[in-house]
């Protein structure tokens, strides 16, 4: 299938499941590659939608998506009397529980649901089968839990589809993306696959994070490294996992774009 410019009316479908944000380059004709950003753990799209005009990569569409469920109200404190109206704060876990080892909310909530909405829904149904586009067309961005929910569909992927040859017996076929960057957010046990005999997922890596990373630690590099060929590791000068707030902090990601969009 012919690859296509996607439309705002190719998401139309979306709407009753997934909110999303589009920013398209300044000639939407000139679209070579697509960026979807996934917001942190409270967040909604509407900040990523902002900070991909910010960053006009020449020729991607970027696509900020809101997160699947509303944060309950018992957990926006101070904010829930100011939250009239529609919810405003979301979270990508199938549910929200404490980690019994240190009574925070448990990193690894389970991604079922985004990942079906997701991977099924916005990239392979619309992206893929709807406008013709492959993955290693598709970067992946996510802040916190949204970078956790980058890297496990990373994960997840590259099970790739069973193809089935009458001559020369089943195969699989893995399935990468172009780049992900992770902001704070380690990969979920919940989306590696359970497959002993799996291979490393060969989509590159950009881990950022700050000196005393809560979530993001030595233990948390090791496994991406364990479970992806390529990964790469920017220690920011700053104690938390915060989004980068200077050009310093940036250029990093703006490198590993550039690497991977080849010739920006």
């Amino acid at each position: 299938m012919p690859t296509r410019i996607p439309k705002h009316e190719d998401f139309d479908h979306l709407s009753a499941s997934l909110h999303i944000s589009l920013v398209f380059p300044e000639v939407p004709e000139t679209t070579t590659a697509i960026l979807i950003l996934f917001h942190g753990l409270g967040d909604s799209e509407a900040p990523f939608a902002t900070f991909a005009k910010n960053l006009k990569l020449p020729g991607v569409l970027a696509i900020s998506v809101c997160g699947v469920s509303p944060l309950p109200p018992a957990l926006l404190g101070s904010l829930a009397s100011s939250d009239a109206g529609p919810p405003k704060h979301f979270h990508w876990g199938d549910d929200l529980t404490l980690s019994p080892s240190t009574g925070d909310l448990d990193p690894d909530p389970g991604f079922t649901k985004a990942e079906d909405l997701v991977f099924g829904k916005l990239i392979r149904e619309t992206l893929i089968e709807k406008c013709g586009w492959e993955t290693n067309d598709i970067l992946l961005f996510g802040f916190g839990q949204g970078g956790s929910l980058a890297v496990g569909l990373s994960s997840r992927a590259r099970q790739g589809e069973r193809v089935v040859d009458v001559t020369e017996g089943n195969g699989t076929s893995t399935t990468t993306f172009k780049g992900v960057v992770t902001i704070g957010g380690p990969l979920p046990t919940s989306m590696i696959p359970t497959l002993s005999t799996r291979e490393k997922s060969r989509t590159p890596i950009l881990a950022c994070h700050g000196r005393s990373s809560e979530y993001l630690d030595e233990d948390a590099m090791d496994l991406l490294k364990k479970e992806f060929t390529d990964v790469r590791e920017v220690k920011w000068n700053k104690s938390d996992d915060t989004m980068p707030r200077n050009k310093d902090e940036m250029l990093p990601i703006m490198q590993f774009f550039a690497d991977r969009l080849r010739g920006w």
